[in-house]
């Protein structure tokens, strides 16, 4: 049975990461994320979890290179990050599938995008990742006549099919219902042990943080930075009945905590 935190050399780094957003309307700046500091070891699931606002998905997106840094470092490999790339792969909280391509199609569009695969090549990695994410026998199906959860399924195919580096999930399952949610955990935990891809997974869920991840890093409140990291010395492969464990409530009562006492300290606004 394999524990949790194994993992190798550093993959992603910050070091001061600063965000500001330039509010048009105010003509000020707002500070979104305040000198966070965290990083992510190669072949590692770490979560980032804190209170609504606190720059989750700001600092997600900046790793993903669509915000830019107003101060501080980011890299990844040891390579800063200005902008996006193929090293790097999104999955949002939406599928955003193309209407008018098959599940199959869909996840070739990243490989005809990047072009580094002849024709063959590519179709023959993109029913690779449709098995490996358990749609065999959906390849021509449409969006609209897949579930949720197989659209998901689908959305991070695509992303992988690009062999990025690391992996980028913006609460991808929020938009689930909760059997479907728990069941796609499931999934991504299975893909992640096949490919050890790193992962990089923000969550407002705390029973999903702890249940997924190797570490959670928790924000605090707006503007955002670095609160505490809880590694999770939990075995893997973990089964849902890992989530009654004693051990397991122990990690979520003291990530809650954590949050609990940003929410006490911000006032009622972020209630």
């Amino acid at each position: 049975m394999a524990w949790g935190g194994g993992c190798g050399s550093t993959k992603l780094a910050a070091q001061g990461v600063t965000i500001h957003y330039w509010l048009q309307r105010l003509n000020r700046a707002f500070l979104a994320v305040d000198g966070v500091d965290l990083e992510v070891r190669s072949g590692e699931l770490a979560a980032i979890v804190g209170p609504s606002g606190c720059g989750k998905t700001t600092f997600l997106n900046a790793v993903d290179g669509l915000v830019p840094i107003t101060d501080g470092r980011l890299t990844l490999d040891g390579r800063p990050i200005s902008k996006p790339g193929h090293d790097r792969a999104m999955v949002f909280q939406q599928p955003s599938l193309l209407p008018w391509r098959t599940a199959l199609g869909n996840v070739m569009y990243g490989l005809e995008l990047h072009g580094s695969l002849g024709k063959m090549e590519a179709l023959e990695r993109a029913r690779m990742l449709i098995t490996l994410v358990g749609l065999q026998g959906f390849e021509q199906s449409y969006p609209s006549e897949l579930s949720g959860g197989m659209q998901q399924r689908v959305n991070l195919a695509r992303a992988l099919a690009i062999d990025p580096e690391i992996l980028l999930l913006d609460e991808p399952f929020a938009a689930l219902d909760a059997q479907t949610r728990e069941m796609m955990q499931l999934e991504l935990l299975r893909i992640w042990a096949q490919t050890r891809k790193t992962m990089l997974f923000v969550t407002h869920d705390i029973k999903e943080a702890v249940y997924l991840a190797d570490r959670v890093i928790i924000f605090t409140a707006r503007p955002g930075r670095v609160k505490q990291t809880v590694s999770i010395e939990l075995p893997r492969p973990r089964a849902l009945s890992l989530k009654r464990d004693a051990r397991f409530l122990s990690y979520e009562d003291e990530v809650w905590g954590s949050i609990e006492e940003e929410l006490r300290t911000a006032g009622p606004a972020l209630v």
